[in-house]
C-alpha cells in the first residue's frame, strides 16, 4: 500500500465521500448511483476499490475462519488516507480495477 501526492483538484467533499466509502461499504454503493459523485474520479475510484476490497476481505475472513478481521484495521487506515486526499494503492486490487476499466 503506497500513497501518491495529493491532487489539488480533490475537494474536501471528495475526501469525505471517499473516507465514508472505506468505512461503510454500503455508502460506496450509494456513491456509484449518485451522478455528481461518480463523475469525480477520486470518489469513484475509492468507492469501487472499497467494494472490491470489502469482498476480498470477506472471502479471506471466511476462508481463514476470522483471521481477516485484522484486515478491517487496514480499511480504517485506508479511510484515514482517503480523508487526507491520498490515492490508496492496494496490491492487486488497484491494478485489477484499473485493468477492468471500472474506475
Amino acid at each position: 500500500m503506497s500513497q501518491e501526492s495529493m491532487n489539488p483538484e480533490i475537494t474536501s467533499d471528495d475526501k469525505l465521500w471517499a473516507m465514508l466509502s472505506y468505512l461503510i461499504p454500503l455508502i460506496a454503493v450509494v456513491v456509484l448511483f449518485m451522478e455528481d459523485k461518480k463523475s469525480r474520479p477520486y470518489v469513484k475510484f475509492s468507492a469501487v476499490q472499497s467494494i472490491v476490497a470489502t469482498v476480498a476481505i470477506s472471502i479471506i475472513a471466511t476462508v481463514t475462519f476470522g483471521c481477516g478481521t485484522i484486515l478491517i484495521f487496514a480499511q480504517l487506515y485506508w479511510a484515514y488516507l482517503a480523508y487526507q486526499g491520498q490515492e490508496i494503492k492496494i496490491p492487486m486490487i488497484s491494478d485489477f480495477i484499473r485493468n477492468q476499466g471500472w474506475a
